[in-house]
């Protein structure tokens, strides 16, 4: 048997509003949803409301294989907890946005 502690799934646990994350930090959000004007609009108009001087190389647009799908990847300055739950709170009322990572 080792001296070695047990290190326990619990004792890696975070209390509420805590965060692995040192703030602020570079942070990517990921948006996903059908391939149209309306999508990118949208996530950068939910992005604009939280975020203060968004980088002009920020935005990075994929379509999918067939392009019936965009992936919209916007890196940020995070400067809290708080702000990212608001912009991802925003992003999943989204009706243009399936998904949000």
């Amino acid at each position: 048997m080792s001296d070695d502690k047990e290190i326990k799934l619990h004792d890696l646990s975070l209390e509420e509003g805590e965060t692995l994350l040192k703030f602020p930090c570079e942070f990517p959000i990921k948006a996903m949803g059908l391939a149209c004007d309306e999508l990118e609009i949208a996530v950068i108009e939910i992005i604009n409301r939280h975020v203060e001087n968004l980088a002009e190389d920020a935005l990075r647009m994929r379509p999918s294989k067939n392009g019936k799908y965009m992936a919209i990847t916007i890196t940020i300055t995070a400067h809290s907890k708080g702000q990212l739950d608001a912009i991802y709170m925003e992003l999943t009322a989204c009706d243009h946005v399936s998904i949000a990572l």
